[in-house]
């Protein structure tokens, strides 16, 4: 009699560049599967979804809607409409903070394709910048988009990349992969545990610009998890800091001392959009958001003896620290 030694459980990894940045693929090795079949279909979705949604290629969906100067609808896919469909009840349910239409602003702040302003722009360039943007003034149907402002322009990248992962990971589970880590620039799901049998492990960053630590180490279960911070993207002049978070509602950048927010969701999209959204609104009315509607959020503010964690009740139920 033969003794049947049990499979070795192993898993493997997928990388490869996107958006500006790169994709990682952890997950459980499946049987019979043909691994660069997998990594050509990956690599294929999100080339489309870049060629439906980037604002660097000129000639994507979202370039041409953005160059469509006309208040007619402008037929659009079912792709592009759910993403902008999200992006507008955010934009509701966060009082208009996660705004897709705040590209003038940021540009204007030098945060954008341009460069650094000269100078601080004046309170009426920024007051006739702010009548550019609104999501009041874009309007989606079943099958188009369209404009009240012909020269409104729309930028996905704050749900985007979230967007991919959801729908990278939806392509894993065709072929029964559920033991997964999918990450796009810090955008990750996650599903299942990794081949040892331990669950996944994520490290929330320290809020610094200087070094990488971890803050905090984390198991999230079957979720999505996003972080956005304050603490790369910014410039001094005259001893003031200008953050690359602008507040669609005012037109300037944020000055409150909340430096990073993460949230966990099951939707990688809702989470990353919710994660700029949270960020720009402040401490207080954040968490009074995350905990109106069930979202764990931790947030991080900087005080003068160092940094400070706050979490929403939704976070303690859900998350586990190591």
């Amino acid at each position: 009699m033969i003794a049947c030694s049990p499979a070795v459980v192993q898993e493997s990894y997928l990388t490869g560049p996107t958006m500006g940045t790169t994709y990682n693929i952890k997950f459980v090795t499946v049987d019979k599967l043909d691994e660069k079949i997998l990594k050509e279909q990956i690599d294929q979705l999100l080339l489309d979804i870049n060629q439906l949604m980037s604002t660097y290629i000129k000639d994507s969906e979202l370039s041409q809607f953005n160059q469509w100067k006309s208040i007619e609808p402008f037929p659009m896919s079912l792709q592009t409409i759910e993403v902008l469909k999200e992006a507008k009840r955010l934009g509701k349910i966060s009082g208009g903070l996660l705004d897709v239409t705040v590209g003038p602003l940021v540009n204007l702040w030098g945060f954008g394709p341009q460069s650094r302003p000269e100078k601080i722009p004046s309170d009426k360039l920024i007051q006739a910048t702010r009548q550019l943007v609104g999501l009041e003034k874009l309007i989606i149907g079943p099958t188009w988009a369209s404009k009240t402002n012909p020269n409104l322009y729309v930028d996905l990248s704050t749900i985007a990349k979230g967007y991919a992962v959801d729908q990278i990971t939806l392509l894993l589970q065709t072929y029964k992969i559920e033991n997964l880590l999918v990450e796009i620039g810090g955008e990750m799901r996650l599903s299942g545990v990794k081949a040892s049998g331990e669950a996944w492990k994520i490290a929330i960053e320290k809020p610094e610009a200087e070094q990488r630590t971890a803050q905090e180490i984390i198991s999230i279960g079957d979720n999505a998890v996003a972080t956005s911070g304050d603490y790369r993207i910014y410039y001094e002049q005259d001893g003031v800091r200008y953050s690359h978070l602008i507040d669609p509602n005012t037109g300037y950048p944020i000055t409150h001392n909340v430096v990073s927010v993460t949230v966990i969701h099951p939707s990688s999209m809702t989470a990353d959009g919710l994660a700029t959204a949270l960020i720009v609104m402040g401490k207080e009315k954040a968490l009074a958001l995350a905990d109106k509607y069930d979202i764990a959020v931790l947030l991080i503010t900087k005080e003068k003896d160092g940094f400070n964690e706050y979490t929403s009740n939704k976070f303690a139920q859900l998350v586990t620290v190591h």
